[in-house]
């Protein structure tokens, strides 16, 4: 059940749903509806509508349900939403009809969607969350793979010595536009990846861009030792083999989401290399079907695509021998190869 639904009056009963769906942050009547619910609050919130929801009071819900002008503004903005959801009548839909179920699972290890979700840096992530929106506006059938960083990036400080600091912040699940994913029984659903000789397990989250789901990775579970919780816990923090485990983590832990949901994607969109590992993962698939090595690169390679931003060295990692044996040791055998 979508949070908040319970306290709200009959005639705006779906204003948690809109809020819980990013498309009214770049639909200009879904922001003036919130900005109207109450405008102190829209600014003290940052216009997070999910955390206003929250804050106020059933009085107030109650005084703006009577409100004429408000309602019509509602019912307005409603319409607009559930003819936008429909996916039959995008132009993608109607220019390429026998495509709409080729899905592309869209991997990045940031997406910029709005500041309530501070789970991105910069470009990159500004890149990925455009791409997530116009592609629901276009009606593509698009579904983002990405880590949900509880502490996100950091916030600059500069005290009086005049060095930057990094603060963090923990993120309040209950104020962010994110909802947990749950199996048949209302339970977490949980992935699991080998690192380094043990199990590690995350939980997913979905965030509604528009028509198109995001599932984010988060390894802060009880399964889970201290060190490996703290995998996903903030976006470009710690030393190569930190990063190494969160790149494993999102391509070949990605993959595993996907399945876990019955999702089997006719295209994989790596947004710059942090995913490279999920091509590994598809090979070891297909080699366990019955296909040799061989064969099933060349079938993956049919589904992948590959975007790079910064073409240079230094803008991509790179991991020694070592790591590759303590991450990967077992595995070329999975794939039908040697080391």
């Amino acid at each position: 059940m979508i949070p908040f639904t319970e306290k709200l009056p009959e005639k705006i009963n779906r204003l948690s749903e809109l809020a819980h769906n990013l498309w009214w942050s770049w639909t200009p009547e879904a922001r003036e509806l919130f900005r109207r619910l109450d405008y102190q609050l829209w600014r003290q919130t940052q216009h997070n509508p999910v955390q206003m929801l929250k804050i106020l009071d059933t009085n107030r819900l109650q005084q703006i349900a009577n409100d004429a002008a408000f309602v019509r503004l509602y019912n307005k903005v409603m319409i607009k939403f559930d003819r936008e959801m429909q996916n039959g009548s995008s132009w993608f839909s109607v220019q390429y009809p026998e495509l709409t179920q080729k899905t592309i699972a869209y991997f990045s290890f940031e997406f910029g969607l709005h500041n309530s979700l501070p789970i991105y840096s910069g470009g990159l992530g500004i890149l990925s969350g455009d791409h997530a929106k116009e592609t629901s506006d276009l009606g593509l059938p698009f579904i983002g793979i990405g880590f949900m960083y509880p502490q996100g990036y950091f916030r600059q400080r500069v005290p009086s010595h005049g060095w930057q600091e990094a603060a963090y912040q923990q993120l309040d699940m209950t104020e962010a536009p994110i909802l947990p994913v749950l199996d048949e029984n209302g339970h977490e659903k949980l992935i699991s990846v080998g690192l380094g000789g043990r199990q590690v397990y995350a939980r997913l989250w979905s965030i509604q861009v528009g028509r198109n789901p995001l599932f984010l990775l988060d390894t802060d579970v009880n399964e889970n030792d201290p060190w490996d919780r703290e995998l996903s816990a903030r976006l470009y923090s710690g030393d190569s083999e930190m990063r190494i485990r969160q790149e494993i983590m999102l391509g070949i832990g990605g993959i595993r989401a996907l399945r876990s949901l019955g999702i089997y994607p006719s295209v994989y969109h790596m947004n710059e290399g942090h995913s490279a590992f999920l091509l590994l993962e598809c090979i070891r698939e297909k080699v366990a079907e019955g296909l040799t090595f061989e064969e099933a690169s060349n079938f993956v390679r049919q589904q992948s695509v590959f975007t790079t931003h910064t073409p240079v060295p230094a803008g991509h990692d790179a991991f020694g021998f070592h790591m590759i044996d303590q991450y990967f040791a077992g595995f070329w055998d999975q794939m039908g190869i040697s080391r």
